[in-house]
C-alpha cells in the first residue's frame, strides 16, 4: 500500500516507498508471525503501510521531531501496531503455546497483555534513553551548532562530503 499512497499524494511510485512498505510490513508481523491466522498477516501488512505513512508525515511534522531516517515512525509506529494486532488476532489454534484468542475471536486477555506488554516496552525505552542521554551528555552537547548542521556533519567534522547533493535540513 505504501506505493499506492505514494502514487496518490504525488502522482508517481518511488523506490523509498516500495522498501519502507516492505520493512513496515516485515516490523508489523514480527510480533504476531506465529501466533495469528495467515489471513490476518495480509490485514496487518496492508493496515501498517498507511498508520506508519501518516505517522511520519503528520506527526513528525507537527510536532518537530528530528528523525532523519524515519526510523520511529516505521520501527517504533509499526511495531507497535503489530503488537496490538496480535492482541486483536493471534489465535490458539494457530500456536499451542498461547493461552488466548486475541480480542476478534472473543478474548479480551491477549489483547490487555499485548497492550500492557506494549505500556511497559514504552516506559523501559523512555527510561532507558533518558539515563543514556544523561550520560552522553555529561561529555559531550548533545547537539552541534546550527552553521554546522546547516553544512552536514560530513563537512563539519571531517572537512569533505560524502553526498555532495545533500543541502541540509529535512524536506
Amino acid at each position: 500500500l505504501e506505493v499506492l499512497i505514494d502514487y496518490l499524494k504525488s502522482k508517481k511510485t518511488t523506490l523509498v516507498g516500495a522498501s519502507t512498505g516492505l520493512v513496515v510490513g516485515l516490523v508489523a508481523i514480527t510480533p504476531g508471525a506465529g501466533f495469528v491466522p495467515i489471513w490476518s498477516s495480509f490485514l496487518i501488512g496492508a493496515l501498517v503501510s498507511p498508520i506508519c505513512y501518516f505517522t511520519v508525515v503528520l506527526l513528525k511534522q507537527k510536532l518537530k521531531i528530528d528523525d532523519a531516517l524515519d526510523a520511529f515512525g516505521c520501527h517504533g509506529i509499526g511495531g507497535i501496531w503489530g503488537g496490538i494486532a496480535t492482541g486483536l488476532f493471534g489465535k490458539t489454534s494457530v500456536n499451542s503455546v498461547a493461552r488466548w484468542n486475541g480480542l476478534v475471536f472473543g478474548d479480551f486477555h491477549l489483547f490487555t497483555a499485548q497492550l500492557i506488554s506494549i505500556l511497559v516496552t514504552i516506559a523501559v525505552a523512555v527510561c532507558g534513553t533518558l539515563i543514556c542521554i544523561g550520560i552522553v551528555r555529561i561529555f559531550t552537547p548533545l547537539r552541534v551548532d546550527v552553521s554546522a548542521e546547516i553544512s552536514g556533519l560530513d563537512f563539519s567534522q571531517h572537512g569533505e562530503n560524502a553526498y555532495p547533493s545533500f543541502n541540509g535540513f529535512d524536506s
